[in-house]
């Protein structure tokens, strides 16, 4: 087990920032892929970006160009700056790992989620 922390969500009107930060403890954090996933009410949890264990990165189509994900390995946390935020952004942002970089957005490929952070765009 892989224990993931999210912090950083919140309240902010549409056209705002917001920054997720997501805690990890393995040793070998390095080795780990990571990314974001989202789940609005009454719908699926889907990819949102992820981030290699080499700085290679992916997005969603819907925050290409707002979204970025990064890495801090020396602190063993992952980032997601989220900038020109929409109503439609509002939901639950989870983190999620999973070990080496084998290319994947599908939820049920990464085993380690954390609890989930509220995010919410409304003015």
């Amino acid at each position: 087990q892989v224990p993931l922390v999210e912090s950083g969500g919140g309240l902010v009107q549409p056209g705002g920032s917001l920054r997720l930060s997501c805690g990890h403890s393995a040793r070998t954090f390095s080795t780990y892929s990571m990314a974001w996933f989202r789940q609005a009410p009454g719908k699926e949890r889907e990819f949102v970006a992820r981030i290699w264990g080499g700085g290679d990165t992916d997005y969603a189509d819907f925050v290409k160009g707002r979204f970025t994900i990064s890495r801090d390995d020396a602190k063993k946390t992952a980032f997601l700056q989220m900038n020109n935020l929409e109503p439609e952004d509002t939901a639950v942002y989870y983190c999620a790992s999973k070990y080496g970089n084998t290319y994947s957005t599908a939820v049920m490929a990464y085993p380690y989620y954390g609890q989930g952070t509220q995010v919410t765009v409304s003015s």
